[in-house]
């Protein structure tokens, strides 16, 4: 029995050596193969291993900047934040109380207590609000910070900033973060104008820091690290001025509060590059908030009949096929095409005058019988091709739309000489505009000036000044500009309110009807219900700018013209950009007819000279001068510093202490305008002549934006004096003629 127990421990231990012999074995095999291979699984172990103990973290990259042509900023990436909730209850700090959390959180983030508190909930271990939890700035967290909220924590990341608000939005667009397809990361795309179409450019690549750590994550001594450095995005030079695009928006934002247009439409335009200097539309959003009510901008997404602007290019291709003499007569009122008549917008013409004066007038017989009977339609198609106004102009901002031209009956080809009936954009406009200043020759406009690598300052791509055409000879661009500046300074100009101290301006006034929606009547009426327009060039001798503005169904008063919402725009953007850009006033010029004296007597500064004094020295120079306000000594003037007046001529001065309103019955609008501009009073302006009755009596306590109202009358019959605007074109259907 022994020898039997024996031999069974002995086979058992045998058994259990070759158990464990074999294991070893395989364990040997296992290493040896797992060495060999590297993988277990079919996962490389060596991977596994990076991944486990090498740590990666990001090097954040920005996006590129879009500067203005003085290399300022317009939009540009900004340092922000990410609000995040931990709600890992194994770490130390997480959301103890949902409730809580949401109650003191949801109103910072401008967010209902139920959507945070759902948020709150969720079965993860952090958490983030979405839109309303992204881009916080800097005082919003630490004003969360302050709370001591426990389990709410920041990401440091940044953001899509606009410094200037409403400024140039629907050209610079703006751009947002987005979530990827796995929601995993949100990047930052470019979702209107050129913050859009130039996304591909201004996106940029982060990169990354690669580093050997330990468990804890702590970087392990004397390993090499792996850095691949951010690619920044390219930045946008412009050719927007952001002085003149403020000077543009100031102005617009003042109709917009006066007025409450359904649009405007501004542009300015470098008048012999075709470089945008600033272009604006109402109604506009600030790309911060993204208040967006229209998506398109409407200086080139917005085609619509003209008006009278369209008559400057008419009235080139006539002097251009050298059918226009200024100076020959013709039969003002009405003009028959078939059974239809096209009337002048006064409704009876002014009888016979010239066609100098027609333009002046705004005529819409002038041109008809300048299409019809001596350009020619053909003609005038040609020319209408030769402007561009047949295709967009290709400014490169994404949205530009083609004009219509209706060219097609009889009827069509007339009324297209004086903008009805076919529907052209802005900037078409402004395009066809570049050949009248610039000697004949048409630019392209553009607002990209160029695209620089933002690490290298190498540019990528530059855009130059592109000659697109030479619809008219120099001769002819001079020659326009000369009648053109006489809509604004002749007596009959419908032009007259655009006038821009210290600066010669040709242009012509746009009344363009509006489509009825209904389709009850062809068109809108009643007293606004117009896209009133002005398209200037200055200094006229040598235009340097080009200013389009166009105020769509303004509210006006039944005093109020349609010009005056759009000079409220015109006016001070052409002067001040002028100023800005040291382009020399002109000398005043003689004034045409008879004068009560000889040119000569210049206007010195007499800013802190007593009153009594000033004028008693220039009374005696023949000069009739008016004290505004009850002070001994003059703070300001009109005419000022260097001004040549004539004799007889009013100088308004202006001292400290009340204003009282004079009596200004009898005088030029010219004159009246002086003591507007001094004490800053809103003039409106009824009639055209001299002063027959004011709204504010003589006497009357002035201050400033007191609104004045002067009635004028022209020293002959009211019948024969033009309204000085463009009205309603006037185009009716009349019996067939024999």
């Amino acid at each position: 029995m022994k020898w039997q127990k024996s031999k069974n421990i002995n086979r058992g231990a045998a058994i259990i050596s070759i158990f464990f012999a074999m294991l070893f074995f395989l364990l040997i095999g296992r290493f040896t193969h797992i060495q060999t291979t590297g993988v277990v699984d079919g996962q490389v172990l060596a991977a596994l291993a990076e991944k486990k103990y090498t740590k990666q973290r990001t090097i954040e990259a920005q996006r590129g900047t879009i500067y203005d042509r003085t290399g300022q900023a317009i939009a540009q990436d900004t340092p922000a934040y990410t609000v995040v909730a931990i709600l890992d209850e194994t770490l130390p700090s997480h959301v103890l109380d949902p409730f809580d959390t949401a109650r003191k959180l949801a109103p910072l983030l401008n967010m209902s207590e139920e959507e945070v508190i759902k948020i709150l909930t969720k079965d993860k271990k952090q958490v983030e609000f979405g839109s309303k939890g992204r881009d916080i700035s800097h005082s919003l967290k630490l004003e969360i910070e302050a709370l001591e909220i426990p389990g709410i924590a920041f990401i440091r990341d940044s953001k899509r900033y606009y410094p200037n608000g409403t400024f140039a939005s629907h050209t610079i667009g703006y751009a947002q973060k987005v979530e990827d397809e796995d929601k995993s990361e949100s990047v930052t795309v470019g979702m209107l104008g050129l913050e859009k179409s130039l996304n591909d450019y201004l996106v940029e690549t982060d990169g990354y820091l690669k580093f050997q750590s330990d468990n804890r994550g702590f970087r392990l001594p004397e390993t090499e690290e792996q850095i691949v450095p951010p690619q920044n995005g390219n930045d946008i030079y412009l050719t927007i001025d952001q002085k003149i695009q403020t000077f543009l928006e100031d102005s617009m934002n003042k109709v917009v509060q006066q007025y409450e247009p359904k649009k405007i439409i501004g542009i300015v335009a470098h008048a012999k590059t075709g470089e945008i200097l600033a272009m604006s539309t109402r109604p506009s959003f600030d790309p911060n908030v993204r208040n967006i009510s229209n998506y398109l901008n409407d200086a080139i997404s917005y085609r619509f009949e003209p008006g009278s602007t369209m008559k400057i290019f008419t009235l080139a291709a006539a002097v251009e096929e050298g059918v226009y003499n200024g100076e020959e007569a013709f039969q003002s009122g009405e003009y028959h095409v078939g059974r239809f008549r096209i009337r002048d917008h006064n409704k009876r013409g002014w009888g016979k005058i010239s066609y100098d004066e027609g333009v002046q007038r705004s005529s819409n017989v002038a041109f008809a019988k300048l299409a019809a009977e001596k350009l020619g339609t053909d003609t005038l198609l040609q020319y209408l091709n030769r402007f561009g106004f047949h295709q967009p102009t290709g400014i490169n901002i994404d949205g530009e739309v083609n004009s219509i031209i209706n060219f097609t009956y009889e009827l069509e080809k007339i009324t297209t000489a004086f903008g009805q009936g076919s529907a052209i954009t802005p900037i078409q406009q402004v395009q066809a505009a570049t050949a009248i200043t610039n000697n004949g020759v048409m630019m392209k406009p553009y607002v990209v000036d160029r695209i620089v690598d933002s690490s290298t300052n190498k540019v990528i791509n530059d855009y130059k000044p592109v000659e697109v055409g030479k619809p008219i000879s120099e001769g002819t661009s001079k020659k326009v500009l000369d009648i053109l500046e006489t809509v604004v300074t002749s007596e009959n100009g419908t032009g007259q309110v655009y006038a821009v101290d210290g600066y010669n301006v040709a242009g012509k006034t746009g009344t363009a009807q509006i489509p009825n929606p209904t389709g009850e009547t062809p068109y809108l009426s009643g007293h606004g219900n117009n896209i009133f327009s002005f398209i200037g060039m200055a200094p006229k001798e040598d235009p340097k700018l080009i200013v389009y503005i166009a105020v769509e169904q303004p509210k006006l008063k039944e005093y109020e013209k349609g010009s005056e919402p759009v000079s409220m725009i015109f006016n001070p953007v052409m002067k001040n950009s002028l100023q800005y850009l040291n382009i020399e006033p002109v000398k005043k010029k003689e004034s045409p007819g008879p004068t009560r004296g000889k040119l000569g007597i210049e206007i010195e500064s007499y800013v802190g000279t007593e009153v009594e004094q000033v004028m008693t020295d220039l009374t005696a120079k023949g000069l009739n001068v008016i004290s505004l306000g009850s002070g001994k000594v003059v703070k300001a003037q009109i005419p000022t510093n260097g001004e040549n007046v004539i004799l007889g001529e009013r100088v308004v001065l202006l001292t400290e202490g009340n204003v009282v309103m004079p009596d200004v019955t009898g005088w030029s609008l010219r004159d009246v305008m002086k003591v507007a501009n001094l004490v800053k009073l809103k003039p409106n302006v009824v009639g055209k002549g001299y002063v027959f009755q004011q709204n504010l009596a003589p006497g009357t306590k002035l201050k400033e934006d007191d609104y004045l109202i002067v009635h004028l009358k022209p020293p002959y019959s009211p019948e024969e004096s033009s309204e000085l605007e463009d009205g309603e074109e006037g185009l009716e259907e009349s019996p067939p003629i024999d």
